[in-house]
């Protein structure tokens, strides 16, 4: 997806009202004003860049719950495993992992339906919870990756370093992690000036310490409400807070490697994006990322039927209770001409169908 247009540009353009023409015989024309000059283009990155603290911060949040996912096989051993931890660490997966995929990707990056304002902001929490950074710095990062998507400038491309099996683990690793602690930051005025223009969402990006806090000890609290002792508060952090939270990370950093390298391709896109089935349901949609990159603005990514998005699903609810509106269902016209595999397969449900003619359609739910 194209980055935003910078509206300041777009502003100074349209001060300068166009110039009558001379009344006859007044004399010689007085010579045109000078036209207002453009500004440039934003650079894509913003000048001043990450410190070696906000660095060493990123590696504290992506290390120190990946130590607690290595350690969470010889615990569960050793220590047990509760149910109570289980249905704790579930809802709390829940919750962020669909604020990362309702939320932060499909309604803030690329708009795929619209919000009342209290889901708008629930979407906001829900997806900052997932502790993968401030809204608007996710949403221009992402916008940005569509820009460039797997050529030069896009942020975490697998391919950046070459396409030999060499490069390509070197980018691998660089897409799935790496890219976290380049030193550049994207441009949140040229890419997301739509919600950098929006109070409430600048209020939750602003609040991303506190809720990063709020998502790491509210499961402890809970666990030891729960069973009444210091252990459930304990176990409920490690496996609710440091695991979830490193698991979900993982899952959402596969989008960007995996489902970048290897996969099917089932709709014709220029980059590389590809349909990785067995990452659906713990990504809650997001692994059919060969049709999202065909169609981002897309609100069902999974859309050939037995493709299941549990996100587009829940998108579909909030849409009978009046959450959401205006939601982008797949087009059966304008995906007909972009299928390359599979052309027998129907597509599944939520989408918008031709019944008598290119201008008629109906809407399957």
């Amino acid at each position: 997806m194209a980055a935003s247009a910078d509206p300041t540009a777009a502003t100074i353009a349209t001060l300068a009202p166009p110039q009558p023409p001379p009344a006859a015989g007044t004399g010689p024309a007085t010579p045109a004003a000078a036209p207002i000059p453009r500004r440039a283009p934003r650079p894509d990155v913003e000048p001043e860049q990450n410190g070696t603290a906000e660095r060493a911060l990123i590696g504290v949040f992506v290390g120190v719950p990946m130590l607690a996912l290595l350690a969470a096989g010889p615990v569960a051993w050793g220590w047990g495993l509760g149910w109570h931890d289980i249905v704790i660490a579930v809802v709390f997966y829940a919750i962020s992992g669909l604020g990362i995929s309702m939320g932060f990707h499909r309604y803030f990056t690329h708009g795929s339906f619209k919000a009342t304002r209290p889901f708008k902001i629930a979407l906001g929490v829900a997806g900052t919870l997932a502790v993968e950074g401030p809204v608007l710095t996710w949403v221009a990062d992402h916008r940005r990756h569509h820009k460039y998507s797997d050529a030069e400038g896009d942020p975490h491309s697998p391919w950046r370093y070459g396409s030999d099996w060499k490069a390509l683990a070197k980018g691998l690793a660089f897409a799935h992690m790496g890219w976290l602690f380049d030193r550049n930051r994207t441009s949140k005025e040229k890419f997301c000036p739509d919600w950098l223009a929006d109070d409430d969402i600048r209020w939750v990006s602003r609040l991303f310490p506190v809720l990063v806090a709020a998502s790491l000890l509210a499961p402890a609290a809970i666990g030891g409400l729960w069973s009444m002792s210091w252990q459930g508060a304990v176990t409920a952090f490690f496996w609710a807070s440091l695991v979830r939270v490193a698991f979900l990370h993982h899952v959402t950093w596969s989008i960007n490697s995996i489902c970048h390298t290897f996969g099917k391709e089932e709709f014709e896109v220029r980059d590389k994006s590809r349909n990785v089935n067995w990452l659906a349901i713990l990504s809650f949609g997001e692994s059919w990322h060969n049709l999202h990159h065909a169609d981002p603005t897309c609100a069902r990514h999974g859309v050939l039927r037995g493709q299941i998005d549990i996100a587009a699903r829940l998108i579909r609810w909030c849409e009978k209770l009046g959450w959401v509106r205006d939601v982008r269902w797949p087009d059966e016209a304008r995906l007909a001409g972009k299928r390359v595999t599979g052309r027998s397969r129907q597509l599944g449900s939520m989408t918008k169908r031709a019944v008598a003619g290119p201008a008629a359609t109906r809407e399957v739910g």
